[in-house]
């Protein structure tokens, strides 16, 4: 598998976003090589060391086809796994340089088999593999010095193993989210922060860690039992993502039309109830087609899924923002008059009009794309309609006038 570094998409990103990838992987580089210089290993510490290496690969080819659903049922983002599960388990069966084994023998799997994307990306989750496990090793010896395997006993032990393991997601989380907002600072937090629920996976992985641990030092054959347990916890984390992919368009992150049509309809029946108004935005890119002749159908995808996140970021948590169809998108706001919408409509169209938009070429190097705007259509509840068809007609007749007055525009339905 050829390696090109001259050519990672790393170079492409912000001043700040290199530095931080470049310092977060030589600091762990330079502190797995101090550790592996200071801290012995034994014999022993080798065999825990083979069992767990090797249940790491079985394990992650058992899901690999779990993994890769969960891969096709979920935009780009924070994605959890189980990989947590054999690192937190070495940190309490084996010393720290064979801890960055196991990390190291679990990503150059995980990238050999094409799971972990670019290259770049898989050297850096790989060095906060090894910054979480030492600041979780620290923990552990100051809280309860002593040899390897840590098992720490009763009540106060489980603290401790609290302690480490929250120390270790910790760390782990601030590094990664820490990259993801400095690459796209106007992104909004709680897309960086990524679904809570996932962090409940990552409890999982930890607590299954430790239970691994405990089998490794006492009874390592029930190992083969737990690899059950894990795969069936694998496949029990595809329900919510297929059930997030059954409302989601694949290429926007945005709601379907049909999902955004069902929950629009439940927000028009709330604003009946309380008199409120409510507003619809329809919107489509401008010369969307010469984009797409010019540079290509995944370029023109690249350019939908960023106008999609200015959409998102520009809204607020409780609209609705879907993807219509082809270029199409539409917003319904709650509580939102006539007096509000046209404002909203321009303020979104010149945040779209300021968007640049790197993205891949035929050549080795992504080009920015910029020149991008929409046309917008606005219409509003009661005055324009009390049905969600109606509102959408008389945003879509907005729309046309918008793009016949020269594009890039808004206007409001007229009645």
């Amino acid at each position: 598998m050829a390696v090109h570094p001259q050519r990672w998409k790393l170079w492409c990103e912000r001043k700040v976003v290199i530095a931080y990838v470049l310092t977060v992987d030589i600091a762990a580089v330079a502190l797995a090589a101090g550790m592996i210089a200071a801290i012995p290993v034994h014999s022993g510490d080798l065999f825990r060391f083979g069992l767990l290496a090797a249940g790491a690969v079985v394990h992650r080819e058992v899901v690999r086809q779990i993994e890769s659903l969960r891969e096709q049922a979920t935009n780009n983002g924070l994605r959890t796994n189980l990989i947590s599960l054999w690192i937190f388990a070495a940190v309490l069966s084996v010393p720290l340089p064979l801890v960055f084994a196991v990390t190291v023998v679990v990503y150059l799997h995980s990238w050999y088999r094409g799971s972990s994307g670019r290259l770049y990306r898989t050297l850096f989750s790989g060095a906060t593999m090894v910054l979480a496990p030492t600041a979780a090793v620290a923990v552990l010896q100051l809280l309860q010095p002593t040899g390897y395997p840590i098992i720490p006993q009763g009540a106060p032990g489980l603290v401790v193993l609290i302690g480490a393991g929250t120390v270790y997601w910790l760390v782990n989380y601030i590094l990664v989210v820490g990259a993801v907002r400095m690459s796209d600072p106007l992104q909004p937090v709680r897309q960086v922060l990524a679904n809570p629920s996932d962090q409940v996976v990552v409890a999982a992985s930890l607590g299954l860690g430790i239970a691994l641990a405990v089998m490794l030092t006492f009874q390592p054959w029930l190992i083969a039992v737990l690899m059950i347990t894990v795969s069936a916890l694998h496949r029990a984390l595809l329900l919510p993502h297929f059930q997030q992919a059954a409302r989601t368009d694949s290429k926007t992150g945005l709601l379907t039309a049909g999902f955004w049509r069902e929950a629009a309809g439940r927000e028009l029946e709330r604003a009946r109830r309380l008199a409120d108004p409510l507003g619809v935005l329809m919107l489509d890119l401008d010369h969307f087609k010469s984009f797409n002749d010019r540079m290509g159908h995944l370029v023109g995808d690249q350019l939908l899924r960023a106008v999609a996140d200015e959409l998102r970021s520009e809204t607020r948590p409780y609209d609705l923002v879907g993807r219509f169809g082809g270029e199409e998108f539409v917003i319904l706001l709650p509580g939102v008059g006539t007096a509000q919408v046209e404002h909203i409509a321009d303020r979104i169209r010149e945040r779209v009009s300021r968007l640049r938009v790197l993205v891949d070429s035929p050549h080795d190097r992504p080009v920015t794309v910029d020149g991008i705007s929409v046309s917008i259509g606005a219409a509003v509840r009661p005055n324009d309609g009390d049905e969600i068809d109606q509102l959408l007609l008389a945003a879509d007749g907005a729309l046309m006038a918008a793009k016949a007055a020269g594009r890039d525009r808004v206007r409001l339905a007229t009645r």
